[in-house]
């Protein structure tokens, strides 16, 4: 039997889940039914299981506390200061996630009393350092988003290149010119024109396309380079 002399910290995973809402970054808090902080709001986490990897346990983690699942979920980061939990010491993995608004319905669930989305730029004040972890996964996401076709995450399905643009100066908080945006988006290859249009506007409806994901799994094998 091997052993270790030196004491274990315990695991947690917390998650920056992100959505798009009207045109504005969102983020999503749980407000904490338990002490420490209890009816502080914080992000969506919790302690890892012995019997589940990392990423089994941020999916349940947030549908446990938000009911949402089946999302997209990425880890980034780890934090560990000594003084982070005042319970015990914990060394907490990150994430950050995309909630599609259109197609998700988010409440809260068994270890929250309460979960809201918040701007992302306006929080209320955070439980542990989870102001300094969702700083890091706002910058994580703005690098994502110009290397890798993730932002078509928060869309529906079929959406107007107006509603592309503003999603990506939502993100990256500056303006990009309209026909230099457009010129370099549907020069990607990656998106399919549909015969769709929108409804309901008080504009010219503007035509309708859909990301072509099979389109870009093969360009990417070909080494095409996603960039905004």
């Amino acid at each position: 039997m091997y052993g270790y002399e030196y004491p274990h910290p315990a695991v947690t995973v917390d998650c920056a889940v992100f959505g798009l809402d009207d045109g504005d970054l969102k983020i999503l808090l749980i407000q904490r039914d338990l002490e420490p902080f209890a009816g502080s709001w914080a992000l969506p986490g919790g302690f890892v299981k012995m019997d589940e990897s990392l990423d089994e346990a941020a999916r349940r983690e947030l549908e446990e506390e938000t009911g949402v699942k089946k999302i997209y979920v990425e880890q980034f980061g780890a934090f560990g200061d000594p003084g982070r939990d005042p319970r015990e010491r914990v060394v907490t993995v990150a994430y950050y996630a995309i909630v599609n608004l259109f197609e998700h319905e988010v409440k809260a669930d068994t270890d929250a009393r309460n979960a809201a989305w918040f701007p992302v730029d306006e929080p209320p004040r955070l439980a542990f350092d989870h102001a300094r972890i969702l700083e890091a996964a706002l910058a994580r996401l703005q690098d994502k988003v110009r290397r890798e076709p993730v932002g078509f995450e928060f869309l529906p399905r079929k959406f107007s290149l107006t509603q592309l643009q503003r999603l990506y100066e939502t993100i990256l908080c500056a303006p990009l010119d309209k026909r230099n945006f457009r010129k370099k988006i549907l020069a990607t290859g990656v998106l399919e024109e549909t015969e769709d249009f929108e409804v309901d506007v008080a504009h010219r409806a503007a035509r309708l396309y859909r990301f072509d994901q099979k389109a870009y799994a093969r360009l990417r094998k070909a080494g095409f380079v996603f960039d905004i």
